[in-house]
């Protein structure tokens, strides 16, 4: 296979009607890597939504069991992408999902903001620092995957395009983006987890790093003091450079999911999809959107 022959597959595919394949190729042979840092970069956008980053700090699944809530997100996401939405196994990871949202009081349009994240973040990161640029393409189908996992999660008003999911997130940016004591929490918390990944002495570079990809608004609304513009410009370098690099690199010969991940830590002998998360206390309303109940044992997963 040639470095280019994945994406003639990807193009002779319909962004309408095979979104989910398109979806998967893109996120998990072609860019997982970057997949991974935007879904990543765009999660820690959401904490600059006051009524995001307090709800997140009051929880303390961020800010206390911050390890546990990072592979948790990231693998009932992922469970989508690899199981497909008509499988036991995604059913379960949004149902799961539902059922934590539903526990608390978290609005449509906050809902909504969080999707638009997942389309927008990843296109702009591949975008900035890719081995090559999305296609329009792919950009639609990432527009109709989310539209239809949003659809799964009972959000209103989901967009129905890349560029009305790009326009309400700048909307909803632009009016909701501020300072919030909790949201700081947990951008803190967060950046301190990533830094935990490597070994101690390099954790202030790494906080360092993490910063000088956060855009003016982001580094206004937690009240951060922005590197300088050497530094920024060595790491945004740095991972252009990386994406030519890869460009040179044979094409991936098999898919890479987020269970495969290195900063994923907490399940080194496995897990079951329907225990991942946190759980409705007594009396919560549950999951909005219906579901067949998940047979006994069907979701135990390999070792990540």
């Amino acid at each position: 296979m040639q470095r280019y022959d994945r994406l003639r597959e990807i193009l002779r595919l319909d962004p309408d009607k095979d979104f989910l394949a398109i979806y998967r190729l893109t996120a998990t042979y072609e860019f997982p890597w970057d997949f991974t840092r935007a879904l990543e970069l765009a999660l820690f956008r959401t904490y600059a939504v006051p009524a995001i980053g307090s709800l997140l700090a009051e929880t303390a699944e961020f800010t206390e069991r911050s390890q546990k809530r990072y592979d948790d997100t990231a693998l009932l996401l992922d469970a989508v992408v690899e199981h497909g939405f008509d499988s036991d196994t995604a059913r379960t990871a949004i149902r799961r999902v539902n059922q934590m949202h539903r526990s608390y009081d978290i609005s449509n349009e906050d809902m909504r903001y969080v999707l638009c994240t997942f389309v927008v973040v990843p296109a702009r990161w591949v975008d900035a620092y890719g081995w090559r640029p999305l296609t329009h393409h792919e950009r639609r189908a990432c527009a109709n995957y989310y539209a239809t996992l949003g659809r799964h999660m009972g959000i209103k008003d989901v967009p129905g395009s890349y560029e009305e999911f790009e326009d309400t997130l700048n909307a909803y940016e632009q009016a909701h983006f501020a300072w919030d004591e909790g949201g700081r929490k947990v951008a803190d918390a967060t950046l301190d987890l990533m830094a935990s990944w490597y070994p101690a002495p390099l954790a202030p570079a790494v906080r360092g790093l993490g910063l000088a990809l956060l855009d003016e608004p982001l580094l206004t609304a937690f009240r951060f003091e922005g590197p300088g513009p050497r530094i920024r410009g060595l790491v945004h370098g740095a991972l252009r450079l990386r994406g030519r690099a890869v460009r040179l690199l044979p094409p991936r010969k098999a898919p890479h999911y987020a269970r495969q991940n290195p900063e994923i830590k907490g399940y080194p002998d496995g897990y079951d999809v329907g225990e991942l998360g946190t759980f409705p206390v007594p009396g919560a309303s549950g999951c909005p959107v219906p579901h067949p109940r998940r047979p006994a044992g069907a979701e135990a997963q390999p070792p990540t």
